[in-house]
């Protein structure tokens, strides 16, 4: 089964195009990203698979055109369709799905309704995942579309780990309680790091920690959520790029007093001026931010030390809560390729008898198990493809429609 793949931001499109023979048989056979939509030039790149990148720029106003240009780019000169009608399912990834979704669905109208519900809280996603929804259904309308929820893995977890001590009537009537995000990524990682550590995913406790621009950790266990560290939005939790991640409400009041701000320019703060970006004062990009921390940078340097001081407790909250754990992951893009954040954070669990393989844990972008044969606990880099769980839950959707 053909299948693109969509994954909508406020401005960017990212895409991949996989011919799903099974779960575990597959090609890539394109993928890419349009990115700065809306702004005066716009990026286009495609990559189709064996072949040279291609990078144009283009202007791209909405995501109604940039979804024209990828699909222009998959049938056109150095296209890799016959035409769009090789497509046989699109599935897209949408960030907040409330309660309404423990699993991925197939799109219709009560489930656009219900992601339009949810745009409140995630104000920054799913308005952009709707957009390309809808341009799906402009330029290929009779094709099936499926939608995977971020917030559907953590759907498991218990109420005494999702619910904020607030007045129980603001549950009741706006929902208010902790969603998480990453869900999906914490899902496959758990799934192949198990596989990897030998061990029975439905009989194991295991800690993934998916690192990147948003970053958030999760405790499974025997294959389900208990808790994830991001909240209500995925502001919640860790240092992040541009996000403060935990911060004493009052701080948050406190300041809009001083700065005379209202609820959105507080929020722009929150989210895009805090984190890597408003800590150093430079970068929000963690190479960049690497850079500067290696040429002796000293708030680059507090970045990475609240980074991994964060990872910690964050790791040894969730040994706690589960009395115990079996395995520890990294994912994402800090988490794949950083070794030195990775062995600073497993060498604080060395109490429980993990031993950090040095030379296995300089490994970049490839699975690995990072530490010794002897170490009571497992730590492993696992390369997330939140892509590939969309494709086979969108394949496994839309054939069960079929029959």
């Amino acid at each position: 089964m053909i299948i693109l793949v969509i994954n909508c931001g406020s401005s960017s499109i990212k895409y991949q195009l996989l011919d799903m023979k099974s779960d575990t048989v597959y090609d890539i056979i394109a993928k890419g990203v349009a990115e700065k939509i809306g702004l005066p030039m716009g990026i286009l790149q495609y990559a189709p698979s064996g072949k040279d990148k291609i990078v144009k720029e283009i202007p791209i106003p909405d995501h109604k055109e940039g979804m024209r240009l990828i699909l222009d780019a998959l049938t056109g000169e150095n296209g890799v369709l016959e035409s769009l009608e090789d497509i046989e399912a699109v599935g897209h990834r949408i960030v907040q799905g409330g309660e309404f979704f423990s699993s991925s669905a197939i799109v219709n109208d009560d489930v656009l309704s219900k992601i339009e519900f949810c745009c409140d809280f995630a104000p920054l996603h799913n308005p952009a995942h709707l957009l390309g929804i809808h341009a799906i259904m402009d330029a290929l309308p009779s094709v099936p579309q499926v939608v995977t929820f971020d917030t559907a893995f953590h759907q498991t977890m218990p109420p005494y780990a999702y619910m904020y001590a607030l007045p129980y009537e603001y549950y009741d009537k706006f929902r208010v309680r902790r969603y998480g995000a990453h869900g999906t990524s914490h899902q496959f990682v758990s799934a192949k790091g198990a596989a990897l550590a030998g061990l029975d995913i439905n009989e194991s406790k295991i800690i993934t920690c998916h690192i990147g621009a948003g970053s958030s950790v999760c405790a499974i266990q025997n294959g389900k959520c208990v808790d994830t560290s991001m909240g209500f939005t995925p502001l919640e939790g860790m240092i992040m790029g541009t996000r403060v991640g935990n911060i004493d409400a009052n701080a948050v009041l406190y300041l809009m007093k001083k700065l005379g701000c209202t609820p959105d320019e507080m929020s722009t703060i929150l989210n895009r001026k805090s984190g890597f970006l408003g800590l150093s004062g430079k970068t929000s990009d963690a190479r960049e931010m690497n850079d500067l921390a290696t040429g002796g940078d000293p708030k680059a340097k507090l970045v990475f030390k609240k980074l991994s001081y964060d990872l910690i407790k964050n790791i040894g909250m969730y040994v706690a809560a589960m009395n115990g754990v079996d395995l520890i992951c990294f994912t994402g893009g800090i988490g794949e390729h950083n070794s030195r954040l990775r062995r600073r954070v497993l060498e604080n669990f060395s109490y429980l008898g993990l031993k950090v393989d040095y030379e296995a844990n300089l490994a970049s972008g490839e699975d690995a198990i990072i530490t010794t044969a002897d170490s009571k606990v497992k730590a492993a880099l696992v390369c997330t493809d939140e892509e590939l769980v969309i494709a086979r839950d969108t394949m496994h959707l839309v054939m069960e429609q079929a029959d």
